[in-house]
């Protein structure tokens, strides 16, 4: 069985006094063959930002990338939350079933603009945007990754210090 290693970020920024978490609504693939089957537009996937990790890269190092890409927000590591593992069936190609972990990192935002991303990401991923941190469990498509964004909701309620942590260090520089 083959085996695949990802990981990506749960990026908070603080803002108009409460959380923000960064996601990305990634490009669906219809396939010619498949007609929708109802008129009404399906909702669309709420992800975190990940990817699949380098030869050479650490986990850390690919979940700020990851972030970079497909968010355009440049974020630095507070502490990795959780591993998730699941298997899946590749769509493509040779249809193998695979064996998934994502590491997923807690992150927080230092700058950029979050839905500038490069022309060469837009076929991954059709737009980045902020949810509230208080909502993103409610509106995240995958479990895994809602059950993640509650870790992040656990850490800062144990790590207080840091809210408002962005502004202040913007202030030191």
């Amino acid at each position: 069985m083959l085996r695949e290693f990802s990981a990506g970020g749960v990026v908070l920024s603080w803002q108009q006094g409460k959380w923000w978490v960064a996601v990305i609504e990634p490009q669906r693939e219809t396939p010619a063959d498949k007609k929708p089957h109802s008129r009404r537009q399906p909702s669309p996937v709420l992800a975190l930002p990940k990817g699949l990790v380098d030869q050479g890269e650490k986990a850390e190092e690919t979940a700020t990338r990851e972030v970079r890409e497909e968010t355009g927000v440049e974020a630095e590591l507070v502490t990795k939350l959780a591993d998730i593992k699941y298997f899946y069936v590749r769509s493509w190609g040779d249809h193998q079933r695979v064996f998934k972990i994502v590491s997923f990192f807690l992150l927080l935002y230092r700058s950029g603009q979050i839905g500038e991303i490069s022309a060469e990401m837009r076929i991954e991923v059709n737009r980045a945007l902020w949810l509230p941190l208080d909502r993103a469990a409610e509106k995240l498509t995958y479990k895994g990754e809602r059950e993640v964004v509650k870790k992040a909701q656990e850490y800062l309620r144990t790590h207080p210090e840091l809210e408002g942590e962005p502004q202040k260090a913007r202030e030191r520089r």
